[in-house]
């Protein structure tokens, strides 16, 4: 299944959505449907991520205009999220296991 990342301005400002659904049939506008926000249950406060979701988190469909799309990205759903890694310690040329 694929997400799809719209990047696109809205009040002067670059905004990125990342949606389950997106349908170009429509005339003038770009249909965002199953909007993905990040979780909000990190310590670090993003205030761009927070702005975003304060203007469209309770949207279930958007219709932006052809006009204010930037980029359309699409993107398989098992790599849009980034992954966390294991983090190794090398000390005096020993690797130590995680």
């Amino acid at each position: 299944m694929s997400l799809y990342k719209v990047h696109f301005k809205w009040k002067d400002k670059d905004v990125e959505l990342m949606a389950k659904s997106l349908d170009l049939t429509h005339p003038y506008f770009v249909s965002i449907k199953n909007i993905i926000f990040p979780d909000k249950g990190t310590l670090i406060i993003n205030p761009a991520i927070d702005d975003v979701h304060k203007a469209f988190g309770n949207s279930h469909h958007l219709m932006i205009p052809f006009q204010t799309v930037s980029l359309i990205e699409e993107l398989l759903e098992e790599k849009a999220h980034k992954k966390v890694m294991p983090f190794t310690v090398v000390e005096d040329g020993v690797q130590e296991k995680p």
